[in-house]
């Protein structure tokens, strides 16, 4: 849960509608901060307090301006004599703005204070702070910044803002922001003010220069939509490409008293940024083929190994080749997720369940029941790891069903694997229950090939550890393994 997720939730003790709504809005307030060049604080109600007490639950700082505050105010509580425009706000469910400026802290900062409205009531407030002591006469383009800072405030106090979520909310990692660049639409489609990224942007897309005066369905490639969603009051966030130059854009309507008055068109360039992406798709599809062609191969060996084990009439070289395909099987396994995964990171345990699966079919002996349980999980594993980490559980499996349950044991028993992952390594612990080494060996003293392949993998192959653990019945091995 993040913080201010739990602010609003345990300490404010707000309900569940009204801190969806609340998380909403600190995910699109940047613009209120960047187009008011001010810090903005957003402030819930404490419950139980004789004096009227706002905590602090979000805090956004403007990238058009230097920030008021270098530190973090969230989680702080202020009485209302400390915030008595905050207070007001509650209480006259306007946006509060005629305050003299505040020099506490050395600068002259004016404060104003706007009523979050939500369902018909007020549900919180925020302080839009600026410092004043730069002020001089502002550019047509901070004009037209401030005005729409002032429209979205009202549309705030008025519970228009942010925006009802239409079915889902977009991503919006990639969304324009107020710098990347700005239009200021009236309510009939015409631009007023267009800054100079806004009209490079549209350049880009081999438009004229001149959009000042000009309506959307002029020099938009695609108005239609653009247009019906402005008289409908609804925002639009999509891409725009032609002549192979791509521009994201994203209409922001300002209302007033339910009525459209205008818009913002916020626009930003992502030329470069899509086909970067298209690159790195393509190079994650080669890389997948890659390892399905590795799979693929592998699987072709094992049956060549197969069909030479059905030749051989010596036990013991059949079974040499039986170990053989299933080691090679295990590696395929994990050739084949990482063929079907977008990243070159698979989730283990799901390997591990195939692996034991694949063991229990073709070594456990019908008359001895063995159980198998996995416990915890290793988490996604890069395919370095994970690659030798299947070897390893491969052979130690193996180990512990071949020689932990002989056929004289018709009891059977359990054999275990056991996950902890922490923050800089992974601790894997493959146990059973059965008849333990032989001759009162300890698993260290003893030489067979699948230890001598598992304890080579661990400790060269991963820079790991690889100990056998003292226990009263059976075996048990332990596995600390680095994470990259």
């Amino acid at each position: 849960m993040s913080l201010p997720e739990d602010l609003l939730r345990d300490r404010a003790g707000l309900d569940e509608a009204v801190v969806t709504h609340l998380q909403r809005l600190l995910g699109d307030w940047q613009i209120l901060a960047d187009l008011s060049f001010a810090d903005l604080l957003l402030w819930v109600p404490v419950e139980g307090r004789r004096v009227p007490a706002y905590l602090c639950v979000g805090q956004m700082r403007p990238y058009t301006a230097q920030t008021i505050y270098t530190e973090d105010l969230v989680g702080e509580v202020c009485d209302v004599t400390d915030r008595p425009m905050v207070g007001r706000a509650f209480s006259e469910a306007k946006v509060i703005r005629d305050a003299d400026p505040d020099w506490s802290t050395g600068v002259p900062v004016r404060e104003e204070a706007i009523p979050v409205r939500f369902d018909g009531r007020i549900v919180a407030a925020i302080t839009r702070e600026a410092n004043v002591s730069t002020a001089r006469s502002p550019s047509q383009l901070e004009l037209t910044y401030l005005q729409s800072a002032g429209d979205l405030a009202q549309m705030l106090a008025d519970g228009a803002f942010p925006y009802p979520p239409e079915g889902h909310e977009e991503e919006r990692e990639h969304s324009p922001r107020v710098g990347d660049g700005v239009m200021r639409i009236s309510a009939e489609g015409v631009v007023d003010y267009a800054s100079p990224n806004a009209v490079s942007a549209y350049r880009r897309l081999g438009q004229p220069s001149g959009l000042i005066g000009h309506r959307l369905d002029e020099f938009d490639p695609e108005p239609d939509d653009l247009l019906a969603r402005l008289f409908a009051g609804r925002q639009v966030d999509d891409e725009l490409e032609q002549d192979r130059a791509v521009v994201r854009r994203r209409l922001l309507p300002l209302l007033r008293d339910q009525e459209v008055v205008g818009a913002l068109l916020l626009v930003r360039e992502v030329t470069e940024l899509r086909r970067h992406e298209r690159a790195l798709r393509v190079k994650d599809a080669t890389i997948r083929e890659i390892h399905h062609r590795v799979k693929n191969n592998l699987q072709t060996v094992a049956s060549l190994l197969r069909l030479q084990a059905r030749r051989l009439e010596a036990p013991e070289a059949r079974e040499a080749l039986a170990e053989s395909v299933r080691r090679i099987t295990s590696i395929a396994l994990v050739h084949e997720t990482l063929s079907q995964e977008s990243r070159q990171r698979v989730p283990f345990e799901g390997i591990t369940e195939r692996i034991v699966r694949m063991l229990a079919e073709g070594l456990a002996h019908p008359e001895v029941p063995i159980a198998f349980e996995i416990d915890g999980d290793p988490g996604e594993l890069p395919a370095e790891v994970a690659t030798p980490l299947a070897l390893v559980l491969s052979e130690l499996v193996q180990n512990a069903v071949e020689h932990a349950f002989g056929p004289d044991q018709s009891e059977g028993g359990t054999v275990w694997i056991r996950f902890e992952r922490g923050p800089v390594t992974l601790r894997v612990e493959i146990a059973d229950d059965g008849q333990g080494p032989p001759d009162g060996k300890q698993i260290n003293d003893l030489e067979g090939l699948g230890l001598q392949i598992a304890r080579t993998l661990v400790e060269s192959e991963l820079g790991g550890t690889f100990d056998g653990l003292e226990v009263d019945e059976g075996t048990s091995i332990e596995l600390v393994l680095p994470l990259p």
